[in-house]
């Protein structure tokens, strides 16, 4: 894969730590892609007794699946501890002086990166993830780790970032150098790819795009600064942008004006997908490689 696609994780970590007092207010799409994601659940026949919420932010999605799902354990994990953080208060607030008194509802959380998931093989019903994935550098690494965790039979939905996401930023900046601006984002046919590659059945992608509008360039960078999404590839420019140059971007991005707004696209992944389930002992060739056969019952949808 391109360096282009390979982000600094240390970096993306420091992005979300410092991000996490301004995320709630800046995060809007996040939460409309959690609730359209939500919509899905509605079609699926599962009830998880354990679920990940895999990049759970500041616990958006996470106080939506205990509410839908009220019998089961939500399990937070975020690569930032100061979103964890953020979520837990909001917890404690949503609690009153009773609840906190005799903190019912204790959250579980975990800190930790997706693509090294702190759990027991077979332990998680469900995965859920939310936007975050786009931070990884190669999918079939967090995709395997999902398989690992996952118990037979259970699911795993996600939304995440592709390659048309923020196109109009990216072609201002193709004005003033080849240098990486923008994050780049993977095709869904590869996410595809990785889920089969992974031992996942029946995944299912699809795609939409949902444009933001803002008054100016200015406004795009803050709300990309608020929720933490700097840039972060490993190419990147490190220097400090001049003056005039930043006013070359500007001036490029004005061209994409249209009805007195400039517009942001993201083009949003969904996608979803289950754990087989081994339907019979390896077979070893003569050459000693093991053939495994996956099978998955269809009656959870």
């Amino acid at each position: 894969m391109s360096e282009a696609f390979y982000t600094d994780k240390s970096r993306v970590r420091a992005s979300f730590e410092r991000a996490a007092s301004s995320y709630d207010a800046a995060a809007v799409l996040q939460r409309e892609v959690s609730d359209r994601m939500a919509e899905r659940l509605d079609y699926i026949k599962l009830q998880p007794a354990v679920i990940l919420d895999a990049g759970s932010g500041t616990g958006y999605g996470a106080a939506m699946l205990r509410e839908r799902y009220p019998q089961a354990q939500v399990v937070e994990l975020d690569l930032a501890h100061s979103m964890l953080c953020a979520s837990r208060e909001k917890q404690r607030d949503s609690q009153g002086l009773l609840g906190r008194l005799f903190r019912r509802q204790t959250p579980w959380q975990l800190c930790a990166d997706v693509e090294r998931l702190p759990l027991a093989d077979n332990s998680v019903d469900m995965i859920w993830s939310n936007l975050a994935i786009q931070w990884v550098n190669v999918p079939d690494s967090v995709f395997a780790e999902f398989q690992r965790v996952l118990k037979p039979e259970g699911m795993v939905m996600f939304s995440t970032l592709g390659p048309d996401t923020l196109s109009e930023l990216r072609s201002a900046f193709a004005t003033l150098d080849a240098a990486s601006h923008v994050n780049q984002f993977i095709d869904m046919h590869d996410l595809g790819d990785a889920l089969m590659h992974c031992g996942f059945a029946e995944p299912v992608m699809d795609m939409e795009k949902i444009i933001m509008t803002y008054d100016t360039v200015r406004e795009v960078m803050h709300d990309l600064k608020a929720i933490g999404a700097h840039n972060a590839t490993a190419g990147r420019n490190r220097g400090l942008m001049g003056k005039h140059a930043w006013q070359r971007v500007c001036d490029a991005y004005e061209a994409r004006r249209h009805g007195g707004q400039l517009p942001a696209t993201y083009e949003v992944l969904y996608g979803h997908a289950w754990k087989a389930q081994l339907s019979k002992k390896p077979q070893i060739l003569a050459d000693g490689r093991q053939v495994i056969e996956f099978t998955r019952t269809p009656p959870k949808r």
